[in-house]
């Protein structure tokens, strides 16, 4: 069975930085391309992150550019969210996501719809206070 399981996340305060983590099993992990989500109270999903099978290509929502950082571990089935300079309206649900490597074009188009991505973990909360 596959199973995406999210760690690492908590309180922390604004300015502050986290990272949480995204174990796989059941799965080829780097056959896969991976991605965070996240939902905010009273909010719908949104994207926020994604990296390819390959780690040769990322994409970030605008509003984290520069700001949170995808990496993936192919040797310990896990993908990774670095997020600094943390503000309140940082605060959700993250949710990790996997989706069977396509093609370049296709992943470009497409990689931040929730559509595409076939497995997903649980859900780490981050809380940021101010």
């Amino acid at each position: 069975q596959v199973r995406l399981v999210e760690s690492g996340g908590g309180l922390v305060q604004a300015g502050g930085s986290l990272r949480i983590s995204c174990a796989a099993s059941g799965l080829t992990f780097s056959n896969y391309a991976m991605a965070w989500f996240r939902q905010a109270p009273g909010k719908e999903r949104e994207f926020v992150a994604a990296i390819s099978w390959s780690a040769d290509t990322t994409y970030y929502a605008d509003v984290v550019q520069g700001q949170f950082t995808i990496s993936r571990d192919n040797a310990k089935n896990t993908v990774y969210l670095q997020m600094n300079s943390l503000k309140p309206e940082d605060t959700a649900v993250y949710y990790c996501a996997a989706r069977y490597r396509t093609t370049a074009s296709r992943f470009h188009s497409r990689h931040d719809l929730e559509g595409e991505y076939a497995y997903w973990g649980q859900g780490t909360q981050v809380t940021v206070s101010s």
